[in-house]
């Protein structure tokens, strides 16, 4: 005999509804798992969740999940723990990285289970006087402009928040009793696959390249999910003039009635863009006489550098701004008080000539080269997890600019290939070994390779975690590697 129970409708509750009876189950105890977790409880949902990791005696995890289970909720935090989903369940909150053939989602989606990811869940339990959300998303740059696009708020005397993907869960923001005006909100490609009913103010699609493939299994599927970020938007929808792909996700998406495109363009804004002209920043989207004149935003020197990414980075935060109402001025000054964030083509240290610098966060082939394009003469350390790219376009791009390379990692093998066929004449140095000491052999293998005037460039173009916890580790580590050099 069924002991089923009948599935409550979770699609019309928001934060000032009663949850009590909702069966959440929650996939994944990283960040956002415990915000959805910690929020749905407290709403009166009854929560489970699931992960594969047993939490480390004293870690912050272990702390959450004794917080969780003094509250009332269900942990199971071991090997299996997701190879089923339990019975009668309502509604799924998934952590963004969870591929849809997970057996649990796999289940809930045979089910009809509705599976919603953090963000989706942020989103509809905003109260009736919520900030209205600015997003940004695309394959790379979302953090830098995020945080660009907060200090332009905050400039602008708005009571703003840098969210998402950058770190603070978009539903812990949400439902923060602190009052917001407006949330600076960076989305991943795996936020954006779990999102559906997302209606932003204006968005942003910064470039579109290979990353995550392993993922979503093809490039269109990668770009389809970032698009979802323009769907529903009420007033802008931000893409990038050089690249034609984010501007097609713009006519493929339903928007509101009234809802602008508008450009961004290293070069001269034509009306409806920003640009530059003559090192000035130029608003020709939001003007009062955007046909025959320019707002003045402020100049590419006001920026941390003039790298052309870091330029588009700006543009693409002011655009947001402006459609979000914000005066020129703010846009000026908000641009000149930003500080970029760690790991970012930070400078470590010069020794002996040599230039040694820090870009870890560079974790797909397209921030890679960005990178590599920022420097004359590089030994670039390169590899880790590829996530399925590939690397033939940047080599060929930047191989005049490679003194050589060292090679680490899991996928060291895909980089080395495309190496030997667009750039054979580049001396390659591959090192094997764990996070203990590598860097160490890492950085002098790299000093062998480099003359005076060349940049030891950590860029890796991959993910991190085959050696490293995180990308963050592993720019710690080549830093402190780099600290330990010799001087002639």
């Amino acid at each position: 005999m069924s002991t089923e129970h009948p599935r409550r409708d979770v699609e019309t509750l928001g934060v000032g509804d009663d949850w009590t009876g909702v069966r959440a189950v929650v996939t994944g105890f990283g960040v956002s798992g415990f915000a959805a977790a910690d929020t749905l409880q407290h709403l009166g949902a009854s929560v489970t969740v699931l992960d594969e990791r047993v939490p480390d005696d004293g870690s912050a995890r272990a702390e959450q999940a004794t917080l969780l289970e003094t509250l009332g909720v269900t942990l199971r935090l071991e090997p299996g723990a997701t190879a089923t989903l339990p019975d009668d369940v309502d509604l799924v909150v998934t952590s963004p990285g969870w591929r849809p053939e997970s057996p649990a989602l796999r289940a809930a989606a045979e089910r009809g289970v509705p599976v919603w990811g953090e963000v989706e869940l942020a989103w509809r339990l905003r109260g009736p006087d919520a900030p209205p959300w600015l997003c940004v998303t695309g394959t790379n740059g979302k953090t830098t402009t995020v945080q660009m696009l907060d200090a332009i708020l905050r400039a602008a005397g708005l009571r703003s928040a840098a969210v998402g993907n950058v770190g603070r869960p978009v539903l812990e923001a949400v439902m923060d009793p602190e009052p917001l005006d407006v949330l600076a909100v960076e989305l991943s490609s795996f936020q954006l696959h779990w999102s559906s009913s997302l209606a932003a103010e204006a968005s942003a699609v910064l470039n579109i390249a290979d990353d995550h493939l392993d993922w979503h299994g093809t490039l269109d599927a990668y770009a389809h999910a970032k698009g979802r970020v323009y769907e529903n938007v009420e007033r802008a929808c931000v893409y990038n003039v050089e690249d034609p792909r984010t501007e097609q996700l713009v006519r493929d998406a339903d928007v509101q009635e009234g809802a602008r495109a508008i450009g961004f363009t290293l070069g001269v804004p034509a009306p409806g863009m920003l640009g530059v002209v003559d090192g000035l920043l130029a608003d020709r989207a939001f003007a009062p006489d955007r046909q025959n004149s320019a707002a003045e935003l402020g100049s590419v020197a006001d920026l941390p550098d003039d790298a052309p990414h870091t330029v588009a980075n700006a543009l693409a935060a002011a655009a947001l701004a402006r459609a979000h109402g914000v005066e020129p001025r703010a846009v000026r000054d908000g641009l000149r008080g930003f500080r970029r964030g760690p790991h970012r083509a930070d400078l470590v240290a010069e020794v002996d000539g040599v230039r040694y610098v820090d870009d870890s966060k560079a974790t797909n082939p397209h921030a890679a080269l960005a990178s590599l394009r920022g420097v004359e003469s590089a030994v670039w350390i390169a590899g880790g997890l590829a996530k399925g790219a590939r690397f033939e376009e940047l080599v060929e791009a930047a191989r005049e600019r490679l003194r050589g390379v060292v090679l680490i990692g899991t996928d060291r093998a895909v980089v080395a290939e495309a190496l030997a066929r667009h750039a054979p004449d580049v001396p390659v140095t591959e090192v094997v070994g764990g996070e203990d000491g590598l860097m160490d052999d890492v950085v002098a293998a790299a000093a062998a390779l480099a003359r005076t005037g060349d940049t030891v460039l950590l860029a890796p173009g991959c993910a991190s975690m085959d050696q490293f916890r995180d990308y963050a580790a592993r720019g710690d580590a080549f830093a402190a590697s780099v600290r330990r050099l010799p001087t002639a």
